[in-house]
């Protein structure tokens, strides 16, 4: 079977995806992509073209980046695209559809580092019910 690919031109969505969860881990971690490249003793430009999905990523290589960024390699393919024949799958800016992941949405991002640096379980609970009672008032019109 023929290797799927969006264009001729573009990467293929699998690689996008992978190198989106690589590149949200790493900044939720607030690490540069210089950091990680030497933690993987590779260059920044690699994994530039790993986050973007220029260059495949092998799983050996897989595993080595989900350990300097403290997460186990299934978390790079939840919510990867199933590949039928035929259908249309999304690049991030690219103007066709997308596989959207949250953790790409910087604000998101920032909630996600902010909630993490509260202390206090209480505090964490309470912010949690907050934004709970907000989102369930935002859905009425």
């Amino acid at each position: 079977m023929p290797r799927l690919k969006i264009s001729e031109n573009g990467p293929h969505p699998v690689d996008s995806h992978v190198g989106q969860k690589v590149k949200a881990r790493r900044l939720m971690l607030g690490m540069s992509q210089d950091e990680l490249a030497q933690a993987i003793g590779l260059t920044f430009q690699q994994v530039q073209k790993y986050e973007r999905g220029t260059n495949r990523i092998s799983v050996s290589r897989l595993t080595e980046i989900g350990a300097a960024l403290k997460v186990p390699l299934d978390y790079f393919l939840d919510g990867t695209p199933r590949l039928l024949p035929g259908r249309k799958l999304a690049i991030k800016g690219s103007g066709k559809s997308a596989v959207v992941d949250p953790l790409q949405d910087r604000d998101v991002r920032d909630l996600v580092k902010s909630y993490m640096s509260i202390k206090k379980p209480a505090l964490k609970k309470q912010l949690l019910k907050m934004a709970k009672a907000i989102s369930k008032g935002g859905q009425r019109g």
